[in-house]
């Protein structure tokens, strides 16, 4: 909602966005998480106090309650409890996507909001976070939009795909019915090098 439609209409769990009142909007808001690429986590804060964001800002639930719903996201995501003292700074890449996806999750969201949540990951990393993504959409009953370039994430995780290309979108479906565009730019993506590597792998 930081940006306005040029056209069309925009409906988020019932609520068009184009006549939304302030407070509906802020609380819808608190209806989704968002898991951005490079993770934003703050510096100066532990792996803890960057989770607890959310609730501290949203909410009034007591510290000893936030502590116990922050430990719980820690767990959830796949982290040791330790992780909770830690800095960003002592994080690795991989641990980075998992605290910002508990600090997502923060808030039990209907929508989780992804931006490239395997760049910078290492194939066995990136593998990984696919699964707890899967594992954590089935567990919460979430519905999950993901921006990525990552083939192998696209082949593991969507229901849905969505190619935009000439500031529109220019395929959208299931991922066999996309591959069946003839759009250049879906040709390109799917049947370049990598994309027919993957593919055959992929069969």
């Amino acid at each position: 909602m930081l940006l306005s439609p040029q056209e069309g209409e925009i409906t988020v769990l019932g609520k068009k966005l184009s006549t939304i009142s302030r407070a509906d909007a802020s609380r819808l808001q608190r209806q989704w998480g968002v898991l951005f690429q490079a993770g934003a986590l703050y510096s100066s804060l532990t792996v803890g106090e960057n989770i607890g964001i959310p609730l501290k800002e949203y909410t009034d639930l007591p510290g000893t309650l936030i502590r116990d719903i922050v430990r719980m996201k820690i767990n959830m995501v796949g982290l040791p409890a330790h992780a909770a003292e830690l800095y960003p700074a002592e994080l690795s890449g991989g641990m980075v996507k998992r605290v910002s996806l508990a600090r997502a999750l923060a808030m039990d969201p209907k929508l989780l909001f992804l931006d490239e949540p395997t760049s910078g990951l290492d194939p066995v990393g990136a593998e990984a976070f696919d699964t707890l993504i899967l594992k954590l959409r089935d567990m919460l009953g979430l519905t999950v939009v993901m921006v990525t370039h990552d083939l192998d994430s696209i082949w593991a995780v969507v229901d849905r795909f969505a190619v935009l290309g000439d500031k529109k979108v220019i395929a959208e479906g299931t991922l066999v019915e996309v591959r069946k565009n003839s759009h250049p730019i879906v040709r390109e993506f799917f049947e370049g090098a990598r994309g027919k590597i993957r593919s055959e792998y992929g069969k």
